[in-house]
């Protein structure tokens, strides 16, 4: 089958073309190359994937929709991080919902039959009453950047009904592993190592106690693969059901590192949950998909992959 992967050079993303390479699947990669990294798809490159260079904005994008006239996309290009999209919002909206509609009307318009989209466990529901979080709740996103992935939940809805193109909508955890940027702004996990690493202090926000859903990158994409052919028209939770605070990960992180330092706290940031958990037993029921892999297991491997050097 024709797959390709937008934002394909990144972190979750370049992990996807492997899988779908080893899958026997003819892959194509859109990646702008800001966050992406070229060296993240050096074995797919060899292995017969195609690098397109471009943004999700860009006019262009009918015409690469059209020469490579995929059947399936797998949507994973956004503007990711939550800070920007606080002090931004334009941008955020420019990318994640533009850019995305862009995407939808190359699909369109070149024939493709479905999309799989990432979109963002951790934000959409906003401050949840009761965890783990159904797909059925309805809060509202504390930051432009949950607005701008649950917003695009109708968009998908209406291209549909309107056009036929079918789509499933995976709602992410917090996603971490190897090839995650240990340098940037996001992705808590690989800051963490990269600064341990290193015998910098890594900063917790606010009291430590808020919790996440950690899930590790392998399991995220076999929730991609196992919609291809599943969960039409559907938004699945793709996490673990288990919070974490940031303390009890810092502790993890520590013990994987070998690392005696401290840290230090800073003041929380605006538009960041307090507690986060996901319910994934429809993505299990629907898709077959549960999450394999324990979370000291897979900072393990992360941490093995962040001492070689990234």
């Amino acid at each position: 089958m024709k797959v390709l992967v937008t934002g394909g050079a990144g972190f979750i993303g370049s992990h996807l073309v492997d899988r779908l390479l080893a899958e026997g699947h003819d892959v194509a990669v859109l990646d702008c190359l800001v966050t992406g990294k070229k060296e993240n798809l050096t074995a797919a490159l060899e292995r017969g994937a195609r690098l397109h260079e471009a943004d999700i904005r860009d006019r262009s994008l009918a015409k690469l929709f059209a020469d490579e006239r995929p059947t399936i996309v797998m949507h994973l290009a956004a503007q990711p991080d939550v800070r920007v999209s606080v002090a931004d919002p334009a941008l955020d909206a420019d990318v994640n919902i533009a850019g995305s509609i862009n995407v939808l009307n190359a699909m369109r318009e070149s024939g493709a039959r479905k999309i799989v989209m990432a979109s963002s466990g951790g934000c959409i529901y906003g401050e949840p009453k009761k965890l783990p979080v159904k797909e059925t709740y309805r809060g509202t996103p504390d930051s432009p950047y949950g607005i701008s992935k649950k917003v695009l939940h109708d968009y998908l809805a209406f291209y549909r009904k309107a056009h036929g193109l079918d789509h499933t909508v995976l709602a992410l955890g917090n996603v971490y592993g190897p090839r995650q940027d240990p340098t940037g702004e996001a992705g808590v996990v690989a800051i963490f190592l990269g600064l341990m690493l290193t015998g910098k202090q890594p900063v917790i926000y606010g009291d430590g106690k808020q919790t996440r859903d950690f899930v590790y990158v392998a399991d995220v994409v076999e929730s991609f693969v196992q919609a291809i052919r599943r969960g039409n028209g559907t938004v699945f939770n793709v996490g673990t059901a288990i919070e974490t605070t940031v303390l009890e990960l810092y502790e993890a992180c520590a013990r994987a590192m070998g690392y005696r330092g401290d840290y230090r706290i800073e003041p929380p940031r605006l538009g960041e949950l307090e507690r986060i958990a996901l319910d994934f037993s429809r993505a299990k029921k629907r898709l077959d998909w549960t999450p394999r892999t324990s979370l000291d297991a897979g900072i393990g491997q992360t941490a093995n992959w962040v001492r070689s050097g990234l």
